[in-house]
């Protein structure tokens, strides 16, 4: 344990996160094949590197990310939330088009050529500021007009952005947001209030889809209708080819499973490393594999479980919960999809699934996770070590302080001798013009006493 004290917080989630990164390379790179073969760019290895390198920079984010007070994160929710609309209204107006219809939920991080999913961020600023209104709102006496101004009209932005091109990602958002606020003791009555204004938001959207059928902004809908219609009536879509092949995949795990890379179905399954990673994992390693994996979230569940009954304050409850618990659904929706228990929603499996954007925003809410879930000791330590790089850093400026000064003084005495010397040297030339000028009164270049002395 004494190797492991530069992380805080619950060791049991530590441990989770590490495992869930060590079992993701050998499925990645087993399924990254489909990706070779079949749009025939890049390589196995190229892509286990890009996975390796999204996981070691996902880490590192949520190791510097729990080092931080959880109470922190108050103001950069406020701070934040501005940003993150500019974000999503950029995302759904940049044009991008996927198939004919607008899937614009990635944009473009300048100078590096990746690209970004910005409702995955708004995600988590959105639960973090619902965390924070919530805990600032315990304590008064407030009306349903002023919940609605100060928690609901930054959520119904944030979903409103997200909604035309990610239906399941804004159906999961309001989802956790609806389970914060009752965790939260949000009052039921407007708790409904809010569900008959979404519902008839919704009903609203798809009016307008029906009027504007042409429009990008509803191109989606229809994608959305036949997914639905797909999976309650068994009606042949295009999904059909994807669910099929997830299930002879999962059917031919058995038990034990067919060995690792051994899997057949990598090869025909789309997005077999990311949306459909689940069932090549249970091709290759069983049911023993696909349980196994199960098992892992279901540890964390209950240690977000464990530790939000144990958090400091609601605040840092809420965190946990906001943050904690989508995360295992989202696991969950991702192995009902494979299964075919849920219609496909394009949902990764997290810390598996390859994706830099997934990952590194599931790492920074197990960041923020863990550092609400430090202990007082490690606490003091981390302000301990704040102090610490405080004072290193005073230490560096005073030393550059001084070293200027004595330069501005070294400078400032140079050019002070300079002047002496210069004033040397000008009366050195006055004296020697004052020479000169007698010697002109001189007789035969004589002194004058020797003038005086010849005169007599």
């Amino acid at each position: 344990m004494e190797r492991l004290k530069f992380l805080r917080g619950d060791k049991t989630i530590w441990a989770m996160i590490c495992l869930l990164a060590i079992a993701s390379f050998l499925p990645v790179y087993s399924a990254s094949t489909n990706l070779v073969y079949t749009i025939g760019k890049g390589s196995t290895l190229g892509y286990l590197f890009k996975h390796f390198v999204h996981l070691g920079i996902g880490l590192f984010i949520a190791w510097f990310v729990h080092k931080m007070h959880y109470e922190k994160f108050k103001k950069f929710a406020v701070l934040g939330m501005p940003l993150v609309i500019a974000l999503l209204v950029y995302t759904l107006t940049q044009g991008k088009t996927i198939g004919g219809a607008n899937a614009s939920r990635w944009i473009e991080i300048p100078f590096i050529g990746m690209s970004f999913q910005t409702s995955t961020f708004a995600f988590i600023v959105l639960m973090v500021y619902v965390a924070r209104t919530l805990a600032k709102l315990k304590d008064t006496d407030y009306t349903f007009q002023e919940s609605l101004i100060k928690l609901w009209l930054p959520v119904g932005a944030v979903l409103i952005f997200i909604l035309p091109t990610n239906f399941s990602t804004t159906a999961l958002i309001f989802a956790m947001v609806c389970m914060l606020v009752f965790v939260g003791h949000y009052p039921l009555k407007y708790l409904g209030y809010i569900f008959a204004m979404a519902i008839a938001g919704l009903m609203l959207f798809f009016l307008l889809a029906k009027a504007f059928p042409g429009n990008k902004l509803f191109s989606r809908v229809n994608t959305w209708v036949s997914r639905v219609e797909n999976f309650t009536t068994d009606k042949p879509g295009e999904d059909d080819y994807q669910i099929e092949k997830s299930k002879i995949a999962i059917a031919s795990g058995k038990i034990y499973g067919l060995g690792p890379g051994k899997s057949v179905q990598k090869n025909f399954l789309p997005q077999s490393s990311s949306d459909f990673i689940y069932a090549i994992i249970v091709e290759e390693y069983g049911l023993l594999g696909g349980f196994g994996l199960i098992f892992i979230y279901l540890i964390l569940f209950f240690r977000f479980l464990i530790r939000s009954n144990k958090a400091p304050s609601l605040f840092g409850r809420l965190l946990i919960v906001g943050l904690g618990f989508p995360i295992i659904f989202q696991a969950f929706i991702n192995m009902g999809v494979a299964v075919e228990l849920l219609p496909v929603t394009g949902q990764p499996l997290p810390l598996i699934s390859s994706g830099g954007t997934s990952i590194w925003m599931t790492c920074l809410s197990l960041g923020i996770i863990l550092s609400v879930t430090k202990k007082d000791d490690e606490i003091a330590a981390d302000l301990k070590e704040q102090q610490q790089r405080e004072e290193a850093l005073q230490r560096l400026i005073e030393k550059e302080v001084a070293v200027m000064n004595e330069e501005e003084f070294n400078e400032e005495a140079n050019v002070n001798q300079q002047k002496i010397n210069d004033m040397k040297y000008s009366i050195r030339e006055s004296l020697k013009e004052e020479i000169n000028t007698e010697g002109d009164s001189l007789v035969n270049g004589q002194n004058p006493m020797n003038a005086v002395l010849n005169k007599k």
